[in-house]
């Protein structure tokens, strides 16, 4: 069926991934590395970018079948990945603008077909394979896809590292779609994040293809196998029963510090595919006579950003990212200015720090924003709570949570961003952050329950079993960053017992919050007074951590474009795209390469954009990563000169919650090449300057 006799490998089947890789493939393993899973896919049963949904079955509020629940094949879970990692950036809803400005029916001009006739299915061959390191294999899954449409001739790689901690398709929808409509290579990694789950209690692991076995069984195939002995397994399960370990919290690798290596392998990996590819027609592919753009969103685009920094090889030509997650080096030779405002010298702050301060403050600071969308998880007791801890001084509920959101908008927080917060706090966007990167910052392991917190499924709010047909198909459900796919956040230090975080107390656990923010900083959350003991031993590694992933800001003259929304309310605009073009000002000066497009209205996770509420205030960040691609392209294919660094003023589509009018062009203007002096966005004399 789909070009290429494929062997499914389900928990029920005791075969190790390198007998299905003996199987498929035709070509010995590469140098780099052990095994490679290779599969052509017809575009018409089954392709790249969809898995053979096409653009209305990606739309489709019902997700693809599983035949046998309990045994998903390997092609029902990338189905299942591919549908739902497509749906989690982007917008899906016709109004909002997918199959009109974007979506796989939308040709590379801009032009949209009619999405029940042109389904946007494209053929060609996807790789996938495990990074290796020296001689020891590290937990990395490598994918590349080669559409039918590649000209060896016109030869062109894409980077599409994942966006969070999602899995090796994790950025199917932003750089993977743009790449392959454009006849690339596409270059995916799951940057050693990615959906590696490992269930503690019964001991079982994820495949790279997603497949549940024994972790015994799986051995060097396992996507992620915490590191413990039977003995201290065993023990966890008894003293904590029911719990996950995640690869992104739990590697105890730090996964972020090499987010740059594993994209300059990604594109190793493409060249070395490519050539073997087209041997037989006397063409060498290589970084003379291919653009390489680096690209994806999110933690995906600071992963670019990293490999253009790291880039020692000069194979990437340009950088093109979305909303990226850069922790750039701090400067005090810069500050920040919005509007003719104040100037803000604390910026460049690293995540951990902002997110843990988000997460001590926004339940309370929710009540100060009661018309703000899906605002569901607001609590009254944490406000009195920090009042009592001395953290608020205000003695109203009212004065409280007004008191909150100035603390974080004083912190360097945007006031834009404060009526997208609450809908994120609703969603554990700052709970999980906070939890899954304090852990991989210091390396910690899943034995550790670091701030009494713990991964597991629930029933009734405890600890439980997850369901057998949920924990089968997480590979294709999961983000990679609990809570997802059922497993739930547990606060183990909860009053009676163990349970689900937000409902562990009626402060929403701000014990744990405080604890993690404490570990940030490296001071008690509550007193100010230095950590000691273990506390200061945990913070020190966490701090040693942050400063393995701290950006540098030099991109050697490669040219680059970073677009952000300027609600952007999971990584702050003045703690990450504004710092980093500052910082890159400073460092390269006159000769900076980089191009800053602030976009108004648009926020960090455009799928929000779909909800009531949103829909009439935020328009669609993805439309201006398009823009982004195709201006470096045309940048690197053509010679265009790229727009200089501006706001972008766009029109919310208005009308009533829930039923906006239709998303058009007058919305969205393009990124202009000669914006007006009042949108300019400029650096001079020590100050990044954006215009309102």
């Amino acid at each position: 069926m789909f070009g290429k006799t494929r062997i499914a490998v389900t928990p029920a089947v005791s075969v190790s991934l390198a007998v299905l890789a003996a199987a498929i493939l035709a070509e010995p393993a590469r140098a780099d590395q052990d095994r490679v899973v290779h599969t052509h896919y017809d575009g018409i049963t089954n392709d790249l970018l969809t898995a053979g949904l096409g653009a209305l079955g990606l739309q489709s509020a019902t997700p693809p079948a599983i035949s046998d629940p309990l045994h998903p094949t390997t092609e029902e879970l990338r189905r299942l990945a591919i549908y739902n990692n497509y749906r989690a950036l982007v917008d899906i809803t016709t109004k909002g603008g997918y199959t009109v400005l974007y979506g796989p029916n939308v040709k590379p001009d801009g032009t949209a077909l009619d999405p029940s006739m042109n389904k946007g299915l494209i053929a060609g061959d996807e790789y996938l394979a495990f990074e290796k390191e020296d001689d020891s294999r590290t937990r990395v899954t490598m994918m590349v896809q080669i559409p039918d449409s590649f000209d060896p001739t016109n030869s062109c790689i894409v980077t599409a590292p994942s966006s969070g901690s999602r899995g090796v398709y994790g950025a199917i929808a932003t750089a993977g779609e743009w790449g392959l409509k454009h006849g690339c290579a596409v270059a995916y990694t799951d940057k050693g994040t990615g959906t590696g789950a490992h269930d503690l209690q019964n001991n079982t692991v994820n495949l790279m293809q997603g497949q549940r076995v024994d972790a015994a069984l799986a051995g060097d195939d396992s996507n992620f196998t915490a590191k413990l002995s039977e003995s201290q397994r065993a023990a966890f399960d008894v003293a904590t029963p029911n719990r996950f370990a995640f690869k992104h919290a739990h590697s105890q690798l730090n996964p972020e510090k090499d987010w740059g290596k594993n994209v300059l392998r990604s594109i190793k990996f493409a060249f070395s595919l490519l050539n073997e590819k087209f041997r037989g027609r006397g063409i060498e592919i290589s970084k003379r006579n291919t653009i390489v753009i680096a690209s994806s969103v999110s933690n995906g685009g600071g992963a670019s950003a990293r490999a253009v920094e790291q880039d020692a090889d000069h194979l990437i030509d340009g950088l093109a990212v979305g909303e990226p997650n850069v922790n750039p080096k701090f400067s005090s030779k810069f500050t920040i200015v919005q509007g003719g405002g104040p100037a803000l010298a604390a910026h460049s702050r690293p995540v951990i720090d902002y997110i843990t301060l988000v997460n001590v403050f926004q339940a309370c600071a929710d009540l100060a924003n009661p018309t703000a969308p899906f605002n569901f998880a607001a609590s009254p007791q944490r406000c009195a709570n920090l009042h009592a801890k001395g953290l608020l001084t205000s003695t109203t509920q009212t004065a409280q949570a007004a008191e909150a959101q100035k603390i974080i908008n004083d912190f360097g927080i945007l006031p834009e961003q404060n009526i997208v917060q609450p809908v994120l706090w609703f969603a554990y966007v700052p709970q999980a952050i906070a939890v899954t990167y304090a852990n991989a910052y210091g390396r910690f392991s899943v034995l550790d329950n670091l701030c009494n917190y713990s991964f597991a499924g629930t029933a009734g709010g405890v600890p439980a079993p997850l369901a057998p047909n949920v924990e089968a198909t997480i590979f294709g459900t999961s983000n990679g960053i609990p809570p997802t796919a059922t497993v739930s956040l547990i606060n183990n230090a909860a009053p009676g017992g163990a349970k689900e975080d937000r409902a562990s107390t009626l402060d929403q656990n701000l014990d744990g919050a405080l604890c993690l923010r404490s570990l940030a900083t490296g001071k008690d959350a509550t007193t100010g007074t230095p950590l000691a003991g273990t506390a200061r031993d945990q913070a020190r590694r966490i701090a040693e951590g942050v400063e393995d992933i701290i950006a540098s800001g030099n991109l050697h003259r490669t040219p680059a474009i970073f677009v952000t929304g300027r609600s952007d309310g999971i990584l702050p605009p003045n703690f990450a795209s504004r710092a980093y073009f500052g910082l890159n000002n400073v460092v390269e000066g006159s000769l900076s390469p980089l191009h800053y497009y602030e976009v108004t209205n648009a926020q960090h996770l455009d799928n929000i954009n779909a909800l009531p509420g949103f829909d009439t205030i935020y328009i669609p960040l993805h439309r201006y990563f398009i823009q982004a691609m195709d201006l470096m392209y045309d940048h690197l294919r053509h010679g265009r000169a790229l727009p200089p660094s501006q706001v972008v003023h766009t029109v919310p589509r208005g009308g009533t919650p829930g039923a906006a009018p239709p998303i058009t062009i007058s919305n969205v203007p393009a990124i202009a090449d000669a914006p007006p002096a009042n949108a300019l966005i400029t650096f001079a004399n020590g100050q990044v300057n954006i215009p309102n």
